[in-house]
């Protein structure tokens, strides 16, 4: 008798256990979908790529990276330039026509030996050539002016050899050259109304030593 109650004791656990899990693979079974339409945004902007599992080590590796800290050098002077004039998107075209990441005039960019826009605004390359080119170029023509300035304060501004030359890719070296010559009274504004004054404090203090000074810089 005592066997009988065991063995149906056990049967009933089975029987329980299967009861459950049917239940278990129904719910799972007949799951309602999930309307995902009032969850839908209109804008790109709030749509992010996350990598998979596969590309964990190639986005995220596990060993910590050193990032590069560009401070005072040339390379910083150049992307504070390139984030200012467009935050640093070579592909822009501005209302006035001024091209990429520099926002390079067409006849600064001929100056310097660059005849195609469109080339130009699809090379990024060609455009950090460019930017080098033009300084060195500003340099040569504003030489005689940072020998002289360079140090002293001239309308309430310290002048720096990378700010002249900061102010000379807003404005152009005659325009610099008038406003060191005039201690200030002789301001220029792009038509956004940035001045060379700003740009002389904004861009003060950067290593350009690497820039040579050359007359006939081309890119």
């Amino acid at each position: 008798m005592e066997r009988q109650i065991k063995k149906i004791n056990k049967l009933f656990r089975i029987f329980i256990l299967l009861v459950f899990l049917i239940i278990l693979f129904i719910g799972f079974s007949f799951n309602k979908k999930i309307d995902l339409t009032n969850y839908k945004t209109n804008t790109t902007s709030l749509c992010y790529r996350v990598p998979n599992l596969d590309e964990l080590d190639l986005f995220y590796p596990k060993e910590p990276l050193n990032y590069i800290y560009l401070g005072n050098s040339y390379i910083g002077f150049k992307e504070a330039i390139g984030f200012k004039e467009s935050r640093g998107d070579y592909d822009i075209v501005n209302i006035y026509g001024y091209l990429g990441k520099y926002q390079f005039g067409k006849n600064t960019l001929k100056l310097i030996g660059i005849n195609d826009a469109d080339e130009f605004l699809s090379n990024s390359y060609l455009q950090e050539q460019a930017f080098t080119a033009n300084t060195a170029r500003n340099k040569w023509i504003l030489r005689r002016d940072i020998k002289k300035f360079q140090g002293i304060h001239v309308g309430g501004v310290k002048i720096t050899e990378s700010g002249i030359l900061a102010a000379a890719h807003l404005a152009g070296a005659g325009n610099v050259k008038k406003y060191l010559r005039s201690g200030g009274s002789i301001n220029f504004s792009d038509a956004f109304g940035t001045s060379i004054e700003y740009y002389l404090k904004k861009f003060s203090g950067y290593d350009t030593s690497f820039i040579i000074a050359n007359r006939k810089a081309k890119a």
